[in-house]
C-alpha cells in the first residue's frame, strides 16, 4: 500500500491560500499559547482553561445562529467566561466549583443553540473540532492584533504574575495585587482560548493551552526556558497537526491533540531518565 500523499501533493496543497492561512493562524497561535501555558500550569488553570472553551463554544454557537461572525461570539463568550471566574473563583478552593457551575450552564445552552440553527452542519462540526477552511485573513487580522495585546500584557505583568502563581500567600502580602492579576489573567487565557476555538475546536483547547506547558514543566524549572520550550511544543503540535491533516481531509484537531500529547510523553521520559540516573548517582 503507498503512501496517502506525494511530496508534490502535499506542495500543491501547501500553496493553497487557504492552506496558508491556517497555517500562519497556528504559527501566531502557538507562540501566544506557548506563552501563556507555563503559567496555566503553574496557577492550577488547566479546569478553567476548559470552562472558558465551553463558553466560548457557546459564544460561538449564539453568534453562528444570529448570524454575526462566529470569532467574535466566541471572544465574547471567553471573555465573560474569564471575568466569571476571575470574580467569582478567585481562591483555590472555589474555583472548581464556580467553573463546573459555569461549564455545564455554557455547555448546554451551546447545544441548544447548535440544535435551533439551521444552517450548513460543517458550520456546527467546525465549533466542536476545528476547520482549517474557515480561516481566513480577517480571522488573521484579528489573531495577530489580540496575539500583540496579550503578548504586550504579558510582558509587562510578567513578574508580578510569576510571583503571584508561584507563591499567592506571600505575593500578597509584599503588596502584590493579587486580585486584579487574576482578573486580567483570566481575560488574557479568555481571549486566547477564543482565538484557538476555530482552529482545534472546543472539545481539544486543552491540548494546546495545557499539554505544552505541563510538558515544559517536566524537564525545566526555569520560567523562561520553560516558556520558550512550550511555544516550541504549541507550534509543533498546531502547525504539524495542520499539515498532517491535510492528506486524508480530517479535523485537524486530532492530529494537535496527539502531537501534544506526544511531546508531554516524550518529556515525561526524559525526566524519568533524568531522576533515576540522580538517585543511582550515575
Amino acid at each position: 500500500m503507498g503512501p496517502l500523499i506525494s511530496f508534490t501533493d502535499l506542495g500543491d496543497l501547501l500553496a493553497l491560500p487557504f492552506v496558508q492561512n491556517a497555517l500562519l493562524a497556528c504559527a501566531v497561535l502557538g507562540v501566544v499559547a506557548g506563552a501563556l501555558a507555563p503559567l496555566i500550569v503553574a496557577r492550577g488553570m488547566s479546569f478553567a482553561v476548559h470552562g472558558t472553551a465551553e463558553l466560548a463554544f457557546t459564544g460561538g454557537a449564539a453568534a453562528l445562529l444570529a448570524g454575526f461572525a462566529v470569532g467574535i461570539g466566541a471572544v465574547a463568550g471567553a471573555v465573560l467566561a474569564g471575568i466569571v471566574f476571575g470574580l467569582l473563583g478567585l481562591r483555590r478552593r472555589e474555583r472548581d466549583a464556580v467553573i463546573g457551575v459555569v461549564l455545564a450552564f455554557g455547555l448546554g445552552l451551546g447545544v441548544l443553540l447548535l440544535a435551533l440553527y439551521q444552517g450548513r452542519a460543517s458550520n456546527k462540526f467546525g465549533l466542536l473540532t476545528g476547520s482549517i477552511v474557515s480561516v481566513d485573513f480577517s480571522n488573521i487580522a484579528v489573531l495577530a492584533a489580540v496575539a500583540v495585546l496579550v503578548l504586550g500584557v504579558l510582558g509587562v505583568l510578567y513578574r508580578p504574575l510569576l510571583f503571584a502563581s508561584t507563591d499567592p500567600d506571600v505575593a500578597q502580602a509584599r503588596g502584590v495585587p493579587v486580585r486584579a492579576l487574576s482578573m486580567v489573567f483570566a481575560v488574557l487565557i479568555g481571549l486566547t482560548t477564543a482565538l484557538a476555538v476555530p482552529v482545534v475546536g472546543a472539545i481539544l483547547v486543552l491540548s494546546v493551552m495545557i499539554a505544552p506547558g505541563a510538558a515544559a514543566a517536566q524537564v525545566t524549572a526555569s520560567p523562561v526556558r520553560a516558556t520558550v520550550l512550550a511555544v516550541v511544543f504549541a507550534e509543533v503540535s498546531l502547525v504539524g497537526g495542520t499539515i498532517l491533516s491535510l492528506a486524508p481531509g480530517l479535523p485537524v484537531s486530532g492530529y494537535v491533540a496527539a502531537l501534544s500529547f506526544a511531546c508531554y510523553v516524550v518529556c515525561r521520559v526524559i525526566a524519568a531518565v533524568r531522576n533515576r540516573k540522580a538517585l543511582t548517582g550515575s
